[in-house]
């Protein structure tokens, strides 16, 4: 017979394997995930000769600045980096406020109307108007060439909006009720305890709404002739379809970044700021705020 000592030696054996899988599995995802960025950063560092050769992979080979001198001499996309950080600070906030105006009142059971305001915005989801309407909308508001047309179009994002009122949902009723027995209002016991008990899904959600503003590319395009208003990536895509044109026309020489070169660069001129955004808003992904917030 097994004896008991025995028998949790071999499960606590089987918890340090198993342990060490689980880790060996996480290590080889993250640098698999790790990987593509890596490639990238190598591309932008790497001289003409390795990049036309397709010899580049993980490990920059003649090292070149050359692409990132391109991105950071030019003065005007310095400028659209401080304008693009400007309009996404104002996007997310405007995003969040109708995000949180919108999501409380539909938390409660007694708001008439309440699943026909559910269905609609459900609805959106999956239906739009498409590009044509949304572009003549934006023209008869006279929005179009000012970083309103950014801003408000996509101001708010049904998904998210069932993300928060859920959220919202689920904190216990009894706070509520209690908060209002001391005299609170609405709005007090939504600035009070609603919003803070819910810091990690409102980060989460401005992170979204924020990496999404960032990355926006297309409205832009449609919405903006005015180069002082150009965004951040449509700044970039200037300067790689201008970079394109050049290589064609004239040839490419020793210090004229090649396209893959200064697509690289400028990938990551646009990535590492939002990535920067990420550790401020970590600590707050970790849900568990509600533990202890109810008791007896």
């Amino acid at each position: 017979m097994t004896s008991p000592s025995n028998a949790r030696i071999g499960s606590s054996a089987s918890g340090k394997m198993l342990d060490i899988a689980l880790i060996l599995a996480i290590t080889i995802a993250s640098l698999l995930c790790l990987a593509p960025m890596v490639h990238i950063l190598a591309l932008s560092l790497s001289g003409n000769s390795a990049i036309m050769a397709g010899k580049v992979t993980l490990i920059p080979l003649d090292i070149d600045f050359t692409a990132y001198k391109a991105v950071f001499g030019n003065a005007q996309m310095i400028r659209s980096l401080g304008f693009t950080i400007g309009m996404v600070s104002l996007y997310t906030v405007i995003a969040m406020a109708l995000t949180i105006i919108a999501a409380y009142p539909l938390t409660k059971k007694h708001l008439k109307g309440r699943d026909f305001f559910l269905f609609v915005i459900v609805v959106t989801m999956f239906f739009s108007g498409g590009m044509i309407p949304e572009y003549l909308n934006v023209k008869n508001l006279n929005l179009l060439d000012s970083i309103w047309a950014m801003v408000l179009p996509g101001a708010i994002n049904a998904f998210y909006l069932l993300i928060v009122k859920t959220f919202f949902s689920s904190i216990p009723a009894e706070l509520e009720e209690s908060a209002r027995m001391d005299g609170a209002s609405q709005f007090r016991i939504l600035t009070s305890i609603i919003l803070p008990l819910s810091l990690p899904v409102l980060a989460t959600i401005s992170l979204f709404y924020a990496v999404g503003r960032w990355n926006g590319f297309m409205d832009a395009l449609l919405y903006i002739t005015n180069s002082n208003l150009y965004p951040l990536q449509l700044r970039l895509y200037e300067m790689v379809m201008n970079s394109q044109v050049n290589s064609m026309l004239e040839g490419i020489g020793t210090t004229v970044p090649v396209p893959e070169s200064l697509k690289a660069a400028s990938i990551m001129f646009a990535t590492i700021p939002i990535l920067l955004v990420y550790p401020w808003l970590q600590r707050y992904f970790v849900s568990g705020m509600m533990i202890g917030a109810v008791k007896g």
